[in-house]
């Protein structure tokens, strides 16, 4: 890298994150002023507007692609309408050891007298618990399930190219002729779409605005600068910005900022699950990269100083901020941007291009943890593709993830999206899939599979606080076979799904009553043409998701039960309550019996792995299907990010040998150590759930370095992802370090300051976890043959 973006990147990394009390005083200024005088979707756009007009303008020194959420690089604000923080949790913020937001004094004030008094009981967060029935919150508390929405706005949604071939101004005639479209006489929605509409021109003019005021800082910098070459650049700064977003994109700089300012238009609206990004970028950019370079305008050496640029614009802004819960399951500054690559154009032809290479060389030597990368691999992409992510992936930083193009496009035509659609689409956040510029696709938490089975095993009654939060459904010792077991557990299973989707049915409503989201609406498709809401029903495809955690911890457990139980009966059930309720203290012999003499997923077992398949086919036929508020429906994902440690603190001892308050298995992956017959016995296992029926699911592999040296390395990694995705497989991700050297990091972080490692569906820097997230990293199978 030049030395521009040397600079530019460890002031990036040095930089200490730190909470802009900015965006909320500013909100709460146009909240007080125009609340009860207009509609809802207008204070929203009166809110935003006020936002892009008065917030701080920034360009750093040496900057090539402008804007910033906060007011500097790195500076983080809280969104009071969703969740609004305690004075206590900015404490918190501030003085815990990792992942800390300095908070000072005058923002402590404000937040006091401001912020805490007007929000306090409008946050979104404070209408949900209002709203939620005593079992809804029993189940909260005790660990069942997570709830995305009481403090993120909903929304894994990602950026199509439609951006690139419209501008605002063009925007805003699409949204003028909707409005003269309005069936006033004979659509009883008339004026629900008038009003989404006219919040959707507000804010269309909103962003063209903050463009305009970027122009004016670069116009006024480039009178005073004395340099000639960065008097220049500010200029060209400012015409830029003058061009882009109003207009449509002639130039691959253009190009690239016009997708920051709609980022950062996103991001400031709401904060929509920390993961809006530009999707296939290396296809979007390929026009205007070969325009430039057929015409002489770019050199490679320039696309690539503004696409790295472009990629510390990323890593600038750490995720917002949480509380409670979701503050514990998401220890990270990482806001889950995940750009895709590769995969196959809109006619099913080969997606890799020039421009594909050059994004992984910058994946390569920007070493950030922001923005997520991917690789969509496709049986067309040339061996050369994924031979060079494969040298990137056994640098051991843990990007870029591999993903399964074909699954992907086949996921989504089981869903029910267009073929175009489909091949257009591709994952976000972690592992999740959706039709880019096209979906809100919705993730309400995740799901606590092995809670459900705790909860089985004692009736109904949580053993961890003596509460009974499920239904009757049978004393252990009266199951004469597993068959019966595995039928309590359905039925456990139905009930607590029913409690789950029924709060985030009025979850969304609430969402679409009292936060929509005009902005966001304007890029994606069919809300404009609907006059709907991106958070009320106006994308093409609206889909919500649950997420099941702990698969190969459940399926071990049962694994245990019917094997030691049922079939070589050397245990009964009232010992093993007996067991579980003492934490194997005392019963060590009983606990290796689970550990060494049982069926494990994760070996190519079919024993083990048809009771994985029973599990899944029980959480898909429940959650499958049913009906959302949107004209969508429900589906299900198999990842964790990092709440299986979380899950994993609130169940008891587990029929696997699992200690009470160990984590649990992370995403599809088998349970840590469990998987011993190396990586190929592990992917034929996960390949034997049908992950087809899924929205995502995560795998993660750890290798040795040793394992991946030289050619002959990377030719046996890329075998190993060309079977899984072969068998079915949608996602694989590895870490390439030895546990030795992660222990000898817990022991001396000073000397390890710049160690990465895949966590789940991303990467982080190994000091910044939690020591339970390191041991659970740690204890993962290090294979060191394939």
């Amino acid at each position: 890298m030049n030395e521009r973006v040397k600079k530019l990147r460890q002031e990036s990394l040095n930089t200490q994150p730190y909470i802009s009390i900015q965006r909320a005083s500013l909100v709460t200024e146009a909240y007080k002023k125009y609340e009860g005088t207009v509609s809802i979707p207008v204070l929203r756009a009166l809110a935003f507007e006020h936002l892009m007009e008065n917030k701080n303008i920034c360009i750093g020194e040496g900057e090539l692609i402008v804007g910033e959420r906060g007011e500097l690089p790195q500076a983080t604000p809280t969104f009071p309408e969703l969740c609004c923080h305690s004075l206590e949790d900015l404490e918190l913020i501030n003085n815990r050891k990792k992942i800390s937001f300095k908070v000072n004094q005058e923002i402590k004030e404000i937040q006091k007298e401001k912020i805490i008094p007007y929000w306090k009981n409008r946050s979104i967060r404070s209408r949900i618990f209002k709203e939620m029935t005593p079992e809804w919150k029993e189940c909260y508390t005790a660990g069942i399930f997570t709830e995305f929405m009481e403090q993120r706005a909903p929304g894994h949604t990602v950026a199509d190219d439609k951006i690139y071939y419209k501008g605002f101004s063009n925007f805003i005639q699409d949204i003028e002729k909707s409005i003269q479209n309005i069936d006033y006489l004979n659509d009883f929605e008339a004026y629900d779409k008038q009003e989404e509409l006219k919040a959707m021109l507000i804010c269309a003019k909103a962003i063209i605005r903050f463009a305009e005021r970027y122009a004016e800082k670069a116009l006024e910098m480039a009178e005073g600068e004395k340099n000639p070459r960065r008097k220049k650049e500010l200029k060209k700064i400012a015409e830029v910005c003058l061009y882009v977003p109003a207009h449509p994109p002639r130039n691959f700089w253009e190009a690239l900022q016009m997708y920051w300012f709609v980022h950062i238009g996103v991001i400031g609206e709401l904060n929509t699950w920390d993961s809006f990004n530009p999707g296939r970028l290396d296809q979007h950019l390929y026009p205007f990269y070969k325009k430039g370079l057929e015409e002489e305008t770019l050199t490679w050496e320039k696309a690539k100083e503004l696409l790295e640029c472009f990629w510390i614009k990323f890593n600038n802004q750490p995720a917002p901020p949480k509380v409670g819960v979701t503050l514990a399951e998401s220890g990270t500054y990482t806001d889950f941007a995940n750009i895709n690559t590769g995969g196959l154009k809109v006619d099913g032809s080969d997606g890799v291009n020039d421009l594909t290479y050059l994004i992984l060389d910058v994946i390569d030597e920007m070493r950030l943890l922001q923005p997520s990368t991917n690789i969509q691999l496709s049986k067309k992409s040339p061996d050369r593709f994924l031979k060079r992510a494969g040298e990137i992936i056994r640098k051991g930083w843990g990007q870029p993830s591999v993903f399964n193009a074909e699954e992907v496009i086949e996921e989504m035509l089981r869903q029910g999206k267009s073929l175009e659609d489909a091949r257009c689409g591709g994952t976000s956040g972690c592992v999740e899939t959706g039709a880019f510029g096209k979906e809100s696709y919705i993730l309400t938490g995740y799901f606590n599979l092995v809670k459900v089975l705790e909860i089985t095993l004692n009736n109904g009654i949580d053993p961890q606080t003596g509460k009974k939060i499920g239904m009757e459904s049978g004393e252990l010792i009266q199951f004469n076979s597993f068959k019966e077991l595995l039928a309590a557990f359905k039925r456990q299973l139905h009930y607590f799904i029913d409690i789950k989707i029924r709060g985030n049915n009025i979850i969304e409503r609430l969402y679409a009553i009292h936060i929509p989201a005009p902005f966001l609406s304007i890029i994606i498709s069919d809300c404009i043409e609907k006059g709907k809401d991106y958070n009320a029903g106006g994308a093409r495809y609206n889909t919500d998701y649950i997420q099941g955690v702990g698969i190969g911890t459940i399926t071990d457990s049962l694994s245990a039960i019917k094997y030691h139980v049922f079939d070589q009966k050397n245990i009964n059930m009232k010992k093993l309550k007996e067991v579980l309720k003492n934490n194997f203290v005392g019963h060590e012999e009983v606990r290796q019996l689970f550990l060494n003499k049982t069926p494990r997923y994760g070996n190519d077992d079919d024993y083990a792995d048809d009771i994985m398949k029973l599990v899944f086919n029980a959480f898909y036929k429940e959650v499958n299907g049913r009906k959302n508020t949107k004209g969508g429906v429900y589906r299900i994902n198999m990842l964790p990010t990092t709440c299986h440690i979380y899950f994993g603190s609130v169940v008891g001892a587990t029929p696997d040998g699992r200690r009470e308050e160990q984590p649990l298995s992370e995403g599809i992956s088998p349970v840590q150590g469990a998987d011993r017959l190396g990586p190929t016995a592990v992917i034929k296992s996960a390949a034997k759930m049908d992950q087809v029926k899924t929205g995502g699911t995560l795998l993660n592999q750890k290798f040795t370095p040793q394992l991946l040296e030289g050619e002959k390395g990377i030719d046996s990694l890329a075998h190993l992802i060309k079977a899984y995705f072969k068998l079915g497989g949608h996602h694989i991700q590895f870490n390439v370090i030895s546990a030795d050297t992660l222990r000898a990091a817990q022991k001396e972080p000073e000397k390890y300051r710049n160690l990465i490692v895949r966590v789940a569906g991303y990467s982080d820097y190994f000091n910044n976890l939690s020591k339970t997230l390191q041991d659970e990293i740690i204890s993962r199978t290090e294979h060191q043959s394939c």
